[in-house]
Parts: structure tokens; C-alpha cells; sequence
């Protein structure tokens, strides 16, 4: 204890230094401007160092306004362009779609021109023959595939040839011999009570070009049909003929 009383009154006790007070206010008044002067030569080092390194702020900020309005002028006119895409790709699928239905509609007419030939050319052999016996006949029994599967189209010309040929009413019937699973079977179109029996009823003078279709399930096979002729009022046939897939 008495070391240490000593020692503050001593020569090795600490020295003590005397300062006069500076107020609050005065030592900011100095401090801001010296921070102030120093960033702005910090500020003025980096914009100098920027325009040694060839980097010029407002003109990269013009450059960067500049490419800003290219980019928003460019995508303008991309989206007017995909507008015009749209517009011509439809304007594209109406003229396939016309195109193809006038292709649709010149094939119809192509066929049809075939089958008047086909017409002219049989009754002119017919007018040639001089035929004088009142008679039925099917000609160019045709059966082929049809654009569904299971569906077959058939088609004939029915002509009743003569001096005295009378109006022909009655119905066609189509016998169809089918193979399922190894075992034959009949069917008979129209069948009974269906919606399409009234189109199988015959009423003409002298010729009736007849086209029918009729669908089998895809696992059956067609064999053969067979055409019936049936006159009103007659419950036997007055002509069967055979016809094959062709």
C-alpha cells in the first residue's frame, strides 16, 4: 500500500497532460470538409481514370438510352412481323383447305363424267342390239373398299330393257358372305327395321344407277356379295348376281 502511494508521488508516477476543451460543433466544422474535399478527389481520380481507360459516363449513358430504344423498336416490329406470320399462315391453310375441296369436288365431277360415258356407251350397245324382250339386268356390279375400315361401297346400273317397259318398283337387297374366326356367315343389308332401308327401295323406268355402302366389323372378311333384285308384291327375287371384292 504505501509502494503504490509512493509511486503516484514520485518520479516514475504518470505524467499528466493539460488540454483545452474544443467544442462538439467546432470539431465537425472541421472534420466535414476535409471528408468532403477528400471524396471529391477520390470521385475526381475514379471519372479521371475512367476517361484514361477510354470510359466516357454520359456518352455510355447515351449509348445505353440508345440501344434501349433499338431494342424496344425491335421488338415492336417482331411482334408486328409474327402477326403477319399468323395473318399469312391462315390465309395458307384456307387456300390448302379450298384447294383440297376443289380437288375433292374435280374428282367427283371426273367420276361422275366416267360413269355417263360408261351410261351413253352401254345404251347406245343397248339401242344397237334391238332388244325386244322385256328384261332386268344388273350391269358393272362393281364392290370395292371404302375410306373407313370395315366399310365397303358398292355400286350397279339396273336396266330394264324392251319395247314395253313399264315403271320398275320394288327393292335391292345385298347378301354378304363374311369369314370370322375361320367359320362363314351370311349377313343381309338392309337389315331389318334400319334407318337406311328406305334408300334400298327401287322405283324407276328403264335405268336406276344404284350406289350403296355398308360397314362389317374390321375382324370379318369379305368373301363375296350377292345382289338381289326383289319386285314389289313378289317375295322370290326376279335377279341375283354375284359380285367379288375387285
Amino acid at each position: 500500500m504505501l509502494r503504490k502511494i509512493k509511486r503516484k508521488f514520485s518520479i516514475s508516477a504518470p505524467r499528466l497532460a493539460v488540454r483545452p476543451h474544443v467544442p462538439w460543433y467546432v470539431r465537425w466544422a472541421i472534420v466535414l470538409p476535409l471528408v468532403a474535399v477528400v471524396a471529391g478527389l477520390v470521385i475526381w481520380a475514379y471519372d479521371s481514370g475512367l476517361q484514361l481507360a477510354g470510359f466516357h459516363r454520359v456518352m455510355a449513358e447515351d449509348e445505353l438510352s440508345s440501344l434501349r430504344q433499338q431494342v424496344s423498336n425491335l421488338q415492336a416490329a417482331n411482334e408486328k412481323l409474327n402477326g403477319l406470320v399468323v395473318a399469312y399462315e391462315r390465309q395458307i391453310q384456307m387456300g390448302n383447305a379450298a384447294n383440297q375441296e376443289m380437288q375433292r369436288q374435280l374428282k367427283a365431277l371426273n367420276d361422275e363424267k366416267a360413269h355417263l360415258n360408261e351410261d351413253l356407251a352401254f345404251f347406245q350397245n343397248l339401242t344397237q342390239s334391238g332388244s325386244r324382250i322385256e328384261k332386268l339386268s344388273v350391269n358393272r356390279l362393281k364392290v370395292e373398299r371404302d375410306t373407313l375400315p370395315g366399310e365397303y361401297h358398292c355400286s350397279m346400273l339396273l336396266v330394264e330393257s324392251g319395247q314395253r317397259v313399264k315403271e320398275f318398283q320394288g327393292s335391292l337387297q345385298l347378301v354378304v358372305n363374311v369369314l370370322h374366326n375361320g367359320e362363314k356367315s351370311v349377313l343381309v343389308f338392309p337389315q331389318e327395321n334400319s334407318a337406311d332401308a328406305a334408300s334400298y327401295q327401287l322405283n324407276f323406268k328403264y335405268y336406276q344407277r344404284v350406289e350403296r355402302s355398308f360397314q362389317l366389323p374390321p375382324e370379318m372378311q369379305l368373301e363375296g356379295v350377292q345382289v338381289r333384285v326383289y319386285e314389289r308384291g313378289v317375295s322370290e327375287p326376279r335377279i341375283k348376281q354375284d359380285a367379288s371384292l375387285s
